[in-house]
């Protein structure tokens, strides 16, 4: 198996991981076979073209098998890590709060992957890659210092970093 590079790489805790996982063995054992069931049921039940049970099953199969190949595909690519430490350098796994060169607005986000939230959480935090242009610019900053990228768009873009510590979810 080749290493993920480092703009491939998602950067997940050993708990994400984990959760991740988890889920993996869920959707390929008890939700298949729940979905098999239903498909199976309403297949029974005779004309499949006007049958909204069949059609409601065949489209959950569908999304499921989605997730299935894009965890598997997460999972693939996956650096583990600890959780980073509590030194306010900017890092994948932190909780970043950024002030726009611009205006006084800030922002606060996960420098991590989506993944990293439990599906249960109410939390509600942008998340950035850290391979996105903000996020390679500011990783290794510290609060006062500024990091400057381009964005999709074009436009450079200033921040300041104000805050970074340890995402807890």
């Amino acid at each position: 198996m080749t290493q993920p590079t480092a703009a491939s790489a998602v950067w997940l805790t050993q708990e994400a991981y984990d959760r991740l996982v988890d889920e993996v063995k869920h959707l390929k054992g008890p939700a298949r076979a729940e979905i098999s069931r239903r498909i199976a049921e309403s297949r029974d039940e005779g004309d499949l073209r006007e049958n909204g049970g069949y059609h409601a099953a065949r489209e959950e199969q569908s999304k499921t098998e989605a997730r299935i190949a894009q965890l598997e595909d997460m999972l693939s690519r996956a650096q583990v890590g600890e959780t980073p430490p509590n030194n306010g350098v900017v890092e994948a796994g932190m909780e970043v709060t950024v002030k726009f060169a611009d205006d006084s607005d800030t922002e606060t986000f996960l420098l991590g992957a989506r993944e990293m939230l439990a599906l249960d959480d109410n939390v509600d935090v942008g998340v950035y890659s850290p391979q996105s242009p903000m996020g390679s610019a500011i990783l290794g900053k510290k609060p006062g210092e500024r990091a400057t990228f381009t964005a999709p768009n074009g436009k450079n873009i200033s921040v300041e970093i104000v805050a970074a510590k340890p995402f807890t979810a």
